[in-house]
């Protein structure tokens, strides 16, 4: 996806300011609702941002790398903050250079560190994931997952889940 000018600008705004609201977005691109942000960020921004589990902006790892050095600082850490099981998702699955495991293996390994999730929660975990870009999906026979961005680059924020 190519961006012009302006929508990369903007890009630049939501890695700055993430995790962010529409408001925040609103006053920055001096635009007359949250609406309108809303509109944009899916007609322009759409594979660059996702919404987190408290509905705020986000910029994905791959927005980061677009515009990391238009942003003030550096940005060399992907921030995400996530359930529990998605946590420890990240924990046991290979290296974005690594060869990807299937959600069967993933369960397998859940299991291994002490976890007993259903196998469709850790396929749920792993689309959610990779709806945010911290996992890659990689087509084979069946689906495989490893992380998108290097497991240094992250920094998982656990929520305080009640089932565990």
């Amino acid at each position: 996806m190519t961006l012009s000018d302006e929508a990369r600008e903007r890009l630049a705004d939501v890695v700055a300011l993430q995790p962010t609201k529409n408001a925040e977005l609103q006053a920055q691109w001096e635009m007359d609702s949250g609406s309108d942000v809303h509109q944009y960020l899916e007609s322009e921004l759409k594979d660059y941002y996702y919404r987190n589990e408290d509905s705020l902006i986000c910029a994905t790892p791959e927005a980061n790398r677009l515009v990391g050095d238009d942003v003030e600082g550096e940005i060399d850490e992907q921030v995400v903050t996530v359930p529990a099981l998605q946590a420890a998702a990240i924990d046991v699955l290979p290296d974005h250079d690594d060869e990807p495991q299937s959600v069967v293996a993933t369960l397998h390994d859940l299991r291994d560190a002490g976890r007993d999730p259903e196998v469709d929660e850790v396929r749920s975990a792993l689309r959610s994931l990779a709806e945010k870009g911290v996992v890659e999906r990689v087509q084979k026979t069946v689906p495989t997952y490893r992380l998108a961005v290097e497991r240094d680059a992250l920094d998982v924020k656990r929520l305080d889940d009640e089932d565990d």
